[in-house]
């Protein structure tokens, strides 16, 4: 038997299981209570946040279930397969040339089957050439009363405005990490094994958004038969840097010491980490703080287990936020030079370095800008050093 992957076994098969996206579910929801559905949707968002799957289940509800509110199981079951002769999806990809666009608008004159509606889900329908938007465009101005719309799309900027002025729009959002991290724990779960929490809520961030994404990636985990998952198992797949030896790395810049902080960069690079990979992690790192340290330790700006989130209010005490930004800074771009410098590990040893003795370069703007260094003028030099650690 093949297998079938965690991004379609796990497809919401009810509106209550869409993750995320609960205000556009409760307006579908009403407009189909209220006799109010449109001839034309529009659902936009970046991918995996839902869009297909609400359309299915939309056309599910439109057509599935009878005016006493009892559910045909088999009409539903072939609507959710994509097999239900009613509900037609098209992928605008593959499928975006004027014939293909005339070919569904000859169809959609007939009256559906079996069902209410006769439903046309369009998916990537930016991807439709302009000649095929011009076809589509005078069935949407007045399509047959039996006949609904649903076009899903990730780049909303390329659909015409004449198209997106007859549809109903809908903005799917990037779904909370906190949201993806509790489904993942059910997956999991459901899949017999057992998972820590900070691997469940990195797995959700590294999905950005997307649940199909954080599915896909916890497919590659679970294929390596371990029974139970940490965020060790994850570095190890996708070679991120330790999150403890980046906690330890920013401890040796709060401590104001360039040497410990040297060594303990070259242990993280010595495991095949790239410097950019590194400093991406790092100000992800300061990023938290800097976010921790202004708004306090409960902000829901930052999205950490509550066990990482104490261990990161402490390092944060150590800091202020203007040295927090002014490392972002250095990180970011260092970041740049060092892509296009022929002497990387350099440029990223002096960033060490620097980061290391912000407090220190700090101290001397400071003596400087007060008029003990002369003239009071602060060079560009000594201004480019910023506060970093607090005073220890």
């Amino acid at each position: 038997m093949s297998y079938t992957v965690l991004a379609r076994r796990y497809r919401s098969q009810a509106f209550d299981e869409v993750v995320g996206q609960d205000a556009i579910v409760n307006t579908l929801r009403n407009a189909i209570t209220a006799n109010r559905v449109a001839h034309a949707y529009l659902f936009c968002g970046t991918r995996g946040v839902g869009k297909t799957s609400t359309a299915r289940l939309f056309a599910r509800a439109l057509n599935a279930v009878d005016e006493s509110g009892k559910e045909n199981k088999d009409v539903a079951e072939a609507i959710m397969a994509g097999r239900d002769t009613d509900v037609i999806e098209i992928d605008a990809a593959s499928n975006n040339g004027v014939d293909n666009v005339r070919e569904l608008i000859a169809n959609a004159g007939y009256r559906p089957m079996r069902g209410r509606r006769k439903v046309y889900i369009i998916d990537e329908v930016h991807m439709l050439s302009p000649g095929a938007f011009n076809a589509l465009l005078k069935t949407m101005e007045e399509p047959p009363s039996h006949v609904v719309f649903i076009l899903c799309t990730t780049e909303t900027h390329k659909v015409p405005a004449t198209i997106q002025s007859r549809c109903q729009r809908f903005d799917f959002r990037n779904i909370p990490t906190k949201n993806i991290a509790k489904h993942l724990g059910e997956v999991v779960k459901a899949e017999g094994v057992k998972a820590d929490d900070e691997l469940l809520h990195m797995v959700a961030r590294l999905g950005n958004g997307s649940m199909r994404d954080s599915l896909s990636l916890l497919d590659r985990l679970l294929a390596g038969g371990d029974k139970q998952l940490t965020a060790k198992t994850l570095e190890l797949l996708l070679g991120l840097p330790d999150r403890t030896l980046i906690a330890q790395l920013i401890d040796t810049f709060a401590d104001g010491e360039p040497g410990p902080a040297l060594k303990k960069a070259e242990e993280l690079l010595s495991r095949g980490i790239s410097i950019d990979q590194l400093l991406s992690a790092l100000a992800e790192r300061l990023r938290d703080l800097m976010i921790l340290s202004a708004c306090g330790g409960v902000t829901d700006m930052v999205e950490l287990t509550e066990e990482a989130r104490a261990g990161a209010v402490e390092q944060a005490k150590r800091f202020d936020v203007a040295g927090l930004t002014h490392m972002i800074a250095l990180c970011e771009s260092v970041g740049r030079s060092a892509k296009s410098s022929s002497f990387p590990r350099a440029i990223f040893d002096a960033l060490m370095v620097r980061l290391a003795q912000s407090e220190k370069i700090a101290d001397v703007a400071g003596l400087i800008a007060s008029g003990h260094g002369g003239n009071g003028a602060v060079s560009p030099a000594a201004a480019a050093g910023g506060p970093a650690a607090k005073k220890r």
